[in-house]
């Protein structure tokens, strides 16, 4: 298990490098609040919204509340060729 710390570390870096921030919950939750700059596409809609999210190329960090759905959507990008997905699991480990 990655040291949590480690994970926001990380998460922190890519964002600050240009990653696409993106939060999978859905858009109820998303106006009760979110990361800023994150951009919300729910988990349930991303296959569909892909080209939203930005070319392939484009390093994404994933977060929903609890770390399932995140999970989720990172396949679901892994799958669509997105090749620099990070998962930092629930909204808390920011």
């Amino acid at each position: 298990m990655p040291d949590p710390k480690e994970v926001s570390a990380i998460a922190r870096r890519k964002v600050a490098a240009g990653a696409v921030l993106l939060d999978v919950r859905t858009p109820q939750e998303f106006m009760a609040g979110h990361l800023e700059g994150a951009k919300n596409i729910p988990v349930q809609e991303l296959q569909r919204r892909l080209d939203e999210v930005g070319p392939k190329s484009t390093p994404v960090v994933v977060y929903c509340a609890g770390g399932m759905r995140a999970a989720a959507a990172c396949e679901v990008l892994r799958r669509s060729g997105f090749e620099d997905v990070f998962n930092l699991g629930a909204m808390s480990a920011w």
